[in-house]
């Protein structure tokens, strides 16, 4: 056996032990925490695990898939009322800009590309890609990045629980048996075609939004009227939980020092930022406190689809708000580019 398909092996074993651990305990979201501590925890304990690669990539497509099916005429003719809500995203991005790039910079040491990136509330994958093409460090942003999805994404249902009442337990979609089996064939073909065709044509998040915006297009045709049943929907968790954890895989004792606990520090920035504007729309009169939590929590896309399904959120509304910072920041990454000089191309010790 390749030390490939053995590092693949150990991540599957112990994904599944996690998932077993919190099955079995009760514990909340088992099948995206379990996987995500069973890898986490082999990971820091120097196990040389090994992602699935494209196999992980498509099981977002599941996400991408259940979102587009929650776009219908209703959802729709919501939009304007979002309106003044999704305005206050491109504040939100700017005030974690202007704390976050002198944060990294001045008080952690980083060089200038790495501190914009890691500081700039994106898609992990493609701060990590721009921010290496600017000249920053892959590795601390991909720590970074890590950080701040893995605390939010443990944090976020301790506090929808706890304080906003929520009980995470809406149903994440009908068993399989109930789905019409052309349904699931649409289903398929949507995440298929989405995928492979947004990364032909370049779209950021192809895994998602690909999926999306065919899934979308035929829920709004009236030909796709099923979301994805509730064993896609706990793949996909899996995945994704083990995914997180695999991130940490060869950290050092430096790197938990410096980078981890740079990106634990900022997670609580961020918590203070996106606390300060779901409060404010929630006060304006712009969102329920549910939605305006989970719109701005800086977690990953996919972690908080699967939040905002479970704790019978407006999907749409949550979706529509991350969808909106994720292009914000994607789009904006190039005109900042000239002024993300490289003043140094690691960071300082």
């Amino acid at each position: 056996m390749s030390a490939e398909w053995r590092g693949r092996g150990l991540t599957l074993g112990f994904a599944l032990a996690g998932l077993a651990v919190f099955y079995l305990s009760g514990l909340p979201l088992p099948f995206l925490f379990g996987p995500m501590a069973g890898c986490l925890l082999a990971a820091l304990l120097g196990v040389q695990l090994k992602g699935f690669g494209q196999v992980s990539v498509g099981a977002r497509t599941i996400l991408g898939v259940a979102v587009g099916t929650s776009i219908t005429p209703a959802v729709l003719a919501q939009l304007p009322q979002m309106a003044a809500s999704v305005a206050l995203i491109p504040l939100y991005i700017a005030a974690i800009g202007l704390v976050g790039v002198p944060f990294f910079r001045k008080i952690c040491g980083f060089d200038m590309p790495t501190a914009y990136y890691a500081a700039m509330p994106g898609g992990l994958q493609d701060m990590i890609i721009f921010g290496q093409e600017a000249g920053g460090d892959p590795r601390a942003l991909s720590l970074i990045h890590a950080t701040r999805v893995l605390i939010i994404v443990t944090v976020a249902p301790i506090l929808l629980t706890h304080l906003y009442g929520a009980g995470l337990t809406n149903p994440i979609g009908a068993p399989i048996s109930q789905v019409p089996a052309f349904e699931l064939i649409l289903m398929a073909v949507a995440a298929l075609i989405g995928w492979k065709g947004g990364e032909r044509l370049g779209l950021f998040g192809a895994s998602i939004l690909g999926p999306m915006i065919t899934a979308g297009a035929l829920s709004l045709g009236d030909v796709l009227h099923s979301r994805p049943p509730a064993e896609a929907i706990l793949a996909a968790q899996f995945f994704i939980g083990m995914g997180v954890g695999v991130h940490y895989v060869g950290v050092t004792m430096a790197e938990l020092r410096k980078t981890i606990s740079a990106g634990v520090a900022f997670v609580l920035i961020l918590a203070a930022l996106a606390a300060f504007f779901a409060q404010l729309a929630n006060r304006l009169g712009l969102a329920p406190a549910i939605e305006a939590f989970l719109a701005f929590a800086p977690g990953g896309q996919a972690e908080m689809t699967v939040l905002a399904i479970v704790a019978g959120a407006d999907l749409g509304f949550v979706i529509t708000h991350h969808l909106v910072r994720i292009v914000l920041v994607i789009t904006g990454a190039p005109l900042v580019a000239k002024m993300v000089t490289r003043t140094g191309s690691r960071p300082r010790d």
